[in-house]
C-alpha cells in the first residue's frame, strides 16, 4: 500500500494555498465569509482544513483573491474536489471518534512517523489481545459489538505499516514503562512484548526503549507523535483524553524534532532495545 494523499491531507493543503492568498490579497476572514455568504467560522474550518470546501465556494474566494491563472485555479479546484471524497476509515464510523478522523487522515499519508509513547505501546504496535484488555479498563465500558468494530479499526490502520512493499518509515520511541506495566496481566504482555521484537526487526521500522536509568528527559509531560509527508509541512501531534491538538508551525515542529533527537540520543540503541524487550518477555 504506496504513500497516498488523503481527502485529509487534500483539505489541509487546500487550506493553507486559501489562507496564504487571503492574506496576500489584504483581506480578513470576515470579508472572504461575506464575499461567499457564510459564517467566519467557516473559513477559519476550511482553512484549517477540518472542513471539506465547496468547488463553487473555493471558485468564489479565488475570484475575490484575484487569482485569474486557469492552471493555478484548476490545481486548487482539484484539490478542493479531492478534499470531499471520502477516506478509507468512513467504513469504520462507528469505531472512529470525531477529532481522531482527522488524525487517521494524516496518519494514512505520512512518510515517516516519528512517535514518543510514555505509558503504552503505540496503537500501530499493539496486539489485538493488548488492545482489548486496555480498552476494557475505559471508564465507560463498550459493548461488544463496538469492541469488535474497534479492533476491525486498528488492524485496518495497522495493514499499511505492515505491507512489506509499503513506503511508510515508523521510528518509535518507547518508555521503558510500557514494558513493565501489567496491561491484561502476564498472559497479554508476554505476546505483546515478542511481537515488538518481531516488529523492531522490519527494514521500516526501528524501535527504542528509553530506560528508567536514562534519568529525567525532555519529554517528561507526555507522549507525541511527529508525522513527516511528501508534499506539506510536518505535523505535531498530541491526544488527551477528549481530544487532540495538531501543531503546524514551524518553531514548534522543529521543537518537537530536537525533543526527539535528545530521547533517541537518551535511549537504548535498536539492538539494546531489542534485548531490553526479549528480557522482559523472559522474566514476566
Amino acid at each position: 500500500m504506496a504513500i497516498r494523499a488523503t481527502p485529509t491531507v487534500r483539505r489541509r493543503r487546500l487550506g493553507s494555498e486559501l489562507k496564504t492568498l487571503r492574506v496576500a490579497a489584504g483581506l480578513n476572514r470576515d470579508q472572504a465569509a461575506e464575499h461567499i455568504g457564510v459564517a467566519p467560522s467557516t473559513i477559519t474550518k476550511i482553512e484549517s482544513g477540518q472542513s471539506a470546501a465547496k468547488v463553487g465556494d473555493v471558485s468564489l474566494l479565488l475570484d475575490l483573491y484575484g487569482v485569474t491563472d486557469e492552471q493555478r485555479r484548476e490545481v486548487l479546484l482539484t484539490l478542493t474536489r479531492e478534499g470531499r471524497q471520502r477516506g478509507w476509515w468512513q467504513s469504520h464510523k462507528k469505531a472512529v471518534r470525531p477529532w481522531f478522523e482527522t488524525f487517521v487522515g494524516l496518519e494514512s499519508a505520512a512518510r515517516e512517523l516519528r512517535l514518543y509513547d510514555s505509558e503504552l505501546v503505540p496503537g500501530l504496535l499493539q496486539t489485538v489481545a493488548y488492545y482489548r484488555a486496555n480498552i476494557g479498563t475505559a471508564p465507560v465500558a463498550f459493548s461488544e459489538e463496538a469492541i469488535e468494530q474497534k479492533v476491525a479499526f486498528r488492524l485496518a490502520r495497522q495493514e499499511r505499516l505492515n505491507d512489506p512493499a509499503n513506503e511508510l518509515r515508523l521510528w518509535s520511541i518507547i518508555n521503558e514503562a510500557c514494558l513493565r506495566r501489567m496491561v491484561g496481566g502476564p498472559e497479554t504482555m508476554e505476546p505483546q512484548l515478542r511481537h515488538l521484537v518481531e516488529a523492531s526487526q522490519r527494514p521500516n521500522i526501528t524501535l527504542q526503549v528509553l530506560p528508567f536509568s536514562a534519568g529525567s528527559h525532555p519529554a517528561m509531560d507526555g507522549s507525541f507523535v511527529i508525522m513527516e509527508f511528501p508534499e506539506c509541512p510536518d505535523v505535531v501531534y498530541l491526544e488527551s483524553q477528549a481530544d487532540a491538538r495538531y501543531l503546524e508551525e514551524i518553531d514548534v515542529v522543529e521543537r518537537y524534532n530536537v525533543v526527539f533527537n535528545h530521547l533517541r540520543a537518551k535511549a537504548l540503541d535498536p539492538d539494546k532495545s531489542r534485548k531490553a524487550l526479549v528480557e522482559a518477555a523472559e522474566n514476566l
